[in-house]
């Protein structure tokens, strides 16, 4: 698999070696189903995507199931869950902690900063196009870029998967504290390539998966980062 820059999942160590959560995760798998992990350097994310659909990368990590992956490649187990968070200035709480969906933040007119790429439940996806007509919505490339921009005031809230966000608040030095509302939660998967791995290798993993659950060993990893 190639590495890239996601912490607290994935990220380069102090000796440059492959560090962070997921890593942990999808080493440990790969080790009990007697398998060997090669990382190679890191690659921008649409590269990476397009040398996995290729065949030329094997695995990719925190992977959602989707009907077009489903023709190139092959879904672990989960072995970890993702949260999206909606996070305000901690000090500015109490004004949103009645928020209950997208469409009351719309109603109420609230600017909110999101990931300009990815799946955040259908209660955000609903919204977005009436967020863009109102002009309500502002979009970052990167965490480090969300948090930035969040306290420059370009948004009263900020939304994202809830463990990067407050790694880069706390490398900031935001202060940030979710909503009660969580737009979205789903499990993630190990992503195979259909075409250079097997369905028995596949199987191997997900006993793996199984016998580390049931001895603990992945709820450590996970506990040890914050995760469920």
């Amino acid at each position: 698999m190639a590495s890239e820059s996601w912490p607290p999942y994935i990220y380069s160590g102090e000796s440059g070696e492959p560090a962070g959560a997921d890593v942990e995760l999808a080493q440990a798998i790969i080790r009990e189903a007697g398998c060997t992990l090669e990382v190679v350097p890191e690659l921008p994310a649409l590269r990476r995507e397009i040398l996995f659909r290729q065949g030329k990368l094997d695995l990719m990590l925190a992977a959602s199931r989707t009907d077009e992956r489903r023709r190139y490649a092959r879904f672990s187990a989960p072995y970890r869950h993702e949260r999206v968070g909606l996070f305000a200035a901690t000090d500015k709480l109490p004004q949103f902690a009645k928020i209950d969906s997208f469409d009351a933040i719309v109603r109420q007119r609230i600017a909110v900063l999101a990931p300009r790429a990815g799946w955040y439940g259908p209660d955000y996806a609903r919204a977005a196009a009436a967020q863009d007509a109102g002009a309500w919505r502002n979009t970052f490339g990167t965490f480090r870029q969300g948090i930035q921009m969040f306290r420059a005031g370009r948004a009263e809230l900020i939304m994202g998967d809830a463990a990067a966000l407050q790694h880069e608040a706390r490398q900031q030095g935001v202060a940030l504290t979710a909503l009660p509302y969580v737009p979205f939660s789903a499990p993630v998967h190990l992503m195979l390539n259909a075409s250079s791995t097997t369905q028995e290798q596949l199987a191997r993993i997900n006993n793996a998966i199984t016998r580390l659950e049931q001895s603990g060993a992945l709820a450590t990893i996970r506990t040890r980062y914050g995760l469920h």
